[in-house]
């Protein structure tokens, strides 16, 4: 009996998720709003769709091509009360904008709010799913993007989110098109608790401010599980201390969302933007892009196109890397260790330096494979650097060979992150020789 109850629980997870199909992996693409705001239009979009596939972006996962706030006319269609597009903004219609973006073989997203308006001031989805939902679905709608904006007070427990939030899951549901559903309701009464089976993810706090770790009152929470105002203009820093304790509850289908990426937006330097991408990906964070994909330099593109960090978002294992330890400086900033699983048995790990410094680091195995027991702490590993090139094959995940115990002298500069992926080449408990990859 135990062992079977055992194996209930194990399955339990992946039963909860939204059974539309959908976000297996964490959802890839682009959305409007870091960037352009409310100043969009459907050649926006369109520029947008063809600068996905021009720099290879496709390729590489990046699918859906998501319209952010302020695509609405200044009010519903006055007989029917169905949502209609600024006349101004998007002359031909949505739906030719999405027929567009489908036949360049991509994903159309939309947004709209849980309230009686969006967050710039359009009307919103409260009290209208069903309509707005069946509008979307005719639309040729593939992704939509719920704020949480104006919502009347439906708010405050878990249950009055869940109800509001569910209405629109019901209505996407009953239109009969896959149409991934991506609550934004800035972590608000816990959605990593409730939205499990009615959503494909759900942001975790408020809005991501494109900096490394500036204090803003406008985020004034310091833990998101107790946080009554997730405000914005968070630091990307600040929104990785707060997807460190939530990754249990995310998996295939239903993930955290720490928000749109900020890369190639100019308020990060290099370091801190790997940094941004490379947590976002261990975390299994959708990776939405949130720079202008027409105009990037070649160190935005070198951080959006490592094959190796995405392929660890996307690892099917679904499983988020976990936080084994912080540790505070005297400088200031704090020094931290995350890990995560990986299919055919391997792992990848990070330290991560949140210090204004550069700081000299060993790393023992002891911590990495706390999760796994004495047999993996006294192991064997290859490990590859997942940001450097292979000389010879030009791909991301450098051999750095065999390493026993830890890797010892890591220097990690100021806001720097060190990823690796460690392969076992024994453990404590036998020998499981491998021939030496690459990545």
């Amino acid at each position: 009996m135990a062992l079977k109850v055992l194996a209930l629980a194990l399955a339990l997870p992946a039963a909860l998720a939204l059974d539309n199909g959908l976000a297996r992996t964490p959802q890839m693409g682009w959305n409007t709003w870091n960037h352009f705001g409310c100043g969009i239009s459907q050649d926006t979009i369109i520029s947008a769709a063809k600068a996905l596939i021009s720099n290879n972006l496709t390729s590489l996962g990046y699918e859906y091509v998501i319209v952010d706030d302020c695509w609405h006319a200044p009010a519903r269609d006055p007989n029917t009360g169905a949502p209609v597009a600024d006349p101004d903004k998007f002359p031909n219609g949505i739906k030719a904008v999405a027929d567009q973006v489908h036949d360049m073989g991509l994903k159309f997203g939309i947004y709209s709010s849980a309230g009686t308006y969006t967050c710039g001031g359009r009307f919103g989805s409260l009290d209208h799913e069903e309509i707005d939902a069946q509008t979307y679905a005719s639309w040729g709608v593939d992704y939509l993007k719920y704020d949480n904006c104006f919502n009347e007070g439906r708010a405050g427990t878990p249950k009055i989110s869940y109800d509001r939030y569910a209405n629109m899951s019901r209505a996407l549901n009953a239109t009969g098109r896959p149409i991934l559903y991506s609550m934004c309701n800035w972590g608000e009464d816990g959605p990593w608790n409730f939205a499990v089976d009615i959503a494909n993810s759900w942001r975790i706090s408020g809005d991501i401010h494109d900096d490394f770790d500036r204090f803003d009152d406008r985020c004034p929470c310091t833990s998101i599980l107790d946080c009554k105002l997730p405000g914005f203009h968070c630091a990307m820093s600040r929104i990785i201390d707060f997807a460190a304790p939530v990754g249990q509850k995310a998996g295939p289908g239903r993930w955290n969302d720490l928000d749109m990426l900020e890369v190639g937006n100019g308020g990060m330097n290099f370091d801190e933007y790997v940094t941004h991408f490379s947590m976002w990906a261990l975390v299994k964070s959708p990776l939405i892009l949130g720079n202008d994909v027409t105009d990037m330099s070649n160190e935005t593109l070198t951080i959006i196109t490592n094959d190796a960090l995405i392929a660890v978002n996307q690892d099917p294992n679904g499983s988020p890397a976990n936080r084994i330890w912080k540790r505070t400086l005297p400088e200031g900033g704090d020094l931290q260790l995350w890990q995560g699983s990986l299919v055919n048995n391997e792992f990848v790990f990070a330290l991560m330096n949140t210090s204004p410094t550069a700081q000299t680091v060993n790393v023992s195995f002891a911590d990495v494979f706390v999760d796994q027991g004495a047999s993996y702490q006294a192991g064997t590993f290859t490990l590859y650097d997942l940001w450097q090139k292979d000389p010879a094959s030009g791909k991301w995940g450098l051999n750095l060979g065999e390493f026993t115990g830890g890797v010892h002298g890591v220097r990690v500069g100021t806001h720097q992150t060190k990823v690796w992926k460690a392969v076992p080449v024994s453990t404590g408990n036998g020998r499981r020789r491998r021939g030496r990859r690459e990545l």
